[in-house]
């Protein structure tokens, strides 16, 4: 009985992910099926810990990511948890031999996002690192599939596209998280005097992050290649469409992909993978 267990934690994972993330599900489909569910059961994790840094504002945010940062390691440490997507966030970081350390600046970055407002730049590549980095660690962890000697060769890119879409989404989200949770994310900046050359200064440090995690992407095991290729192109789409807007424009407005330009990227992204272009 205990697989039944495990399969419906996963499936839990699972439909966590699809809703709240479709694009990302959809990348993830892209992958080999050896590597889907895993993937899935490391952003169900990541997702539920930012629904107590961001939702769950009439509760003891502090106290409940303190439960659950508690709850991760113990559920870790016996192979087994009674919530469905801390259990197969475990049974993946347990068949992978994810490093705990990873998991220690991820949870490090959600408690700067209980009580932080504004970043230097030593702070802001700390957060950056924890929330967005080692999440990508911990997906090579799984596209490895156990060859440390791959991992350490594409761990550096790996940071770097994490970082590339973290970055972009603090960009896309400006208005929420300044308006909404009085966040600053980048260094140096005022959202009330949002600037030309603030948004190029950004930017051009967003596409040396993409420039170095594509040739990363190139190196990747065929089984994940076509799945975080297609997440990279989305992104890259994203984060072009923000480079066309004008500053004012993406304080007042979330700038989003339309479907069908999503389903194209899908297209060529297929039809450059035929050709064994990527």
């Amino acid at each position: 009985m205990i697989e039944l267990f495990h399969t419906s934690s996963e499936s839990c994972s699972r439909q966590f992910t699809q809703r709240y993330s479709t694009s990302f599900s959809s990348a993830i489909r892209l992958l080999h099926e050896d590597l889907r569910q895993p993937i899935y059961n490391i952003y169900g994790f990541v997702r539920l810990a930012d629904e107590i840094v961001d939702t769950f504002h009439h509760l003891d945010k502090p106290t409940l990511l303190a439960n659950f940062k508690a709850e991760t390691y113990a559920s870790i440490e016996r192979g087994l948890s009674l919530n469905p997507i801390l259990h197969s966030f475990q049974l993946t970081v347990n068949q992978y031999n994810i490093d705990h350390a990873l998991i220690e600046a991820f949870f490090r970055s959600m408690e700067f996002d209980l009580s932080k407002r504004n970043y230097d730049e030593a702070g802001y590549k700390e957060y950056i690192y924890g929330s967005a980095e080692v999440v990508g660690l911990m997906c090579l962890y799984v596209f490895c599939e156990g060859d440390h000697s791959e991992y350490k060769k594409l761990e550096a890119p790996a940071r770097s596209l994490g970082a590339a879409f973290q970055k972009v989404n603090f960009l896309r989200d400006i208005k929420a998280d300044f308006n909404g949770l009085s966040r600053v994310y980048f260094p140096g900046c005022d959202f009330n005097n949002f600037t030309d050359a603030d948004k190029r200064r950004i930017e051009a440090d967003i596409q040396r992050d993409f420039d170095h995690a594509f040739t990363g992407i190139e190196a990747l095991p065929l089984k994940a290649r076509f799945g975080v290729y297609v997440a990279y192109k989305y992104y890259l789409s994203l984060f072009r469409k923000i480079r066309r807007t004008e500053p004012k424009a993406i304080l007042d407005t979330r700038i989003r992909i339309a479907n069908y330009h999503k389903a194209l990227i899908v297209l060529r992204a297929g039809v450059k993978n035929q050709l064994r272009l990527i």
